[in-house]
């Protein structure tokens, strides 16, 4: 089922939305990594369930337990189990459309391939499964930290039509997480509030874009043929659900400049090769440059909504459908944390094929 992720730093996730639980088995951690329960908490508690008024009113309080791989506060280097049991489900609001495709999810397609599906919560294609990548991340952050210093940072980037006014070399946590719709822009940040609420007041979603920046990465990382560092991250970013779309440095828009405006030209700074600009995005032919990785992850509006859709049944018959459930109105301030998650996991495998292969 694809479940794992990585070649060295591997990342298998398990469990369902509406099941007894979900986690991450984590295999080539290096040992003596420090790590709490408190720092894969932290990361957790920014991806839970139930925040605020803009997302979803499930309350799970997604406390982790590690099971293995982690002894007196570091790494072992065995197989690292993380589990977060789920305590508020609910299956029954899923009853009434268990034999009906909701329009925009996996239940048809994932019905096309298996024979089966677990319509409860989506079942595997839920969100929920997200729980172990971020879990997972949260070592990987630790290793980039310790090893290089490594610090990867998201924030909501554009609701909708309203788009953040923000400088991805200064902007800091603190900023992001000082609103409950985690943009750094205040003003911004206040409009997506109020059409959001607008939006769920309707019955309806929106969807928009989170931006990433990953500093301190070391020149190197990534391959330059088919494991190319921007490759895998579009890979680890489109697998994200709800995500639409990718672009890293100029993306789209440098499709507007010409060779001579797009070009980073290179200098000395501070005893080592930098660029003046970075419109490259941190990675050249496939291989990280030393500067600062700019990223953009697209996220539709969310597929459940209270409002009458047209759809068919398992019988093959045409029907209206009116979902119920408790789901996330605009999925972007909890998006935050899982392109994060997907980031650091691709750094952390290439960071330690790279020190395999060169040293």
């Amino acid at each position: 089922m694809g479940s794992t992720f990585g070649q060295l730093f591997r990342a298998t996730t398990f469990g369902e939305s509406h099941g007894g639980a979900v986690g991450v088995v984590v295999d080539g951690c290096p040992p003596r990594v420090p790590i709490s329960l408190e720092e894969i908490q932290r990361d957790l508690d920014r991806r839970r369930p139930g925040q605020s008024k803009v997302t979803t009113p499930r309350d799970e309080p997604d406390r982790a337990e590690i099971l293995s791989g982690v002894f007196e506060g570091r790494t072992l280097g065995s197989p690292i189990a993380i589990l977060v049991r789920n305590t508020d489900a609910r299956s029954e609001a899923y009853a009434d459309f268990k034999d009906t495709y909701r329009p925009s999810h996996a239940d048809y397609t994932y019905e096309a391939k298996y024979g089966i599906r677990n319509w409860q919560g989506g079942g595997r294609a839920s969100a929920r499964e997200t729980i172990g990548r971020v879990a997972a991340a949260a070592i990987a952050r630790k290793l980039l930290a310790e090893a290089a210093g490594v610090e990867v940072l998201a924030w909501v980037g554009r609701v909708h039509r309203i788009e953040a006014q923000v400088d991805p070399a200064r902007v800091a946590l603190a900023e992001v997480e000082s609103n409950i719709v985690r943009c750094p822009d205040a003003a911004a940040a206040e409009a997506m509030i109020a059409r959001i609420d607008e939006a769920r007041r309707a019955g309806d979603s929106l969807g928009g874009v989170v931006e990433c920046v990953c500093r301190n990465v070391p020149p190197g990382l990534g391959e330059p043929v088919f494991d190319k560092l921007e490759a895998d991250l579009a890979r680890a970013l489109m697998s994200l659900p709800a995500s639409k779309g990718f672009e890293i440095g100029s993306g789209f828009a440098g499709t507007f400049l010409t060779g001579i405006e797009h070009n980073d030209p290179f200098t000395i700074a501070d005893g080592r090769v930098r660029t003046t600009a970075n419109r490259s995005g941190g990675v050249q032919g496939g291989i990280s440059n030393g500067e600062n990785i700019v990223l953009r992850v697209a996220f539709k509006p969310t597929a459940t909504i209270r409002q009458a859709q047209q759809t068919v049944n398992r019988a093959g018959e045409e029907v209206t459908l009116e979902a119920k459930g408790r789901h996330d109105p605009c999925v972007l301030p909890r998006a935050v944390p899982m392109v994060e998650a997907m980031a650091l996991l691709v750094l952390a495998d290439h960071f330690l094929r790279q020190r395999a292969q060169c040293g």
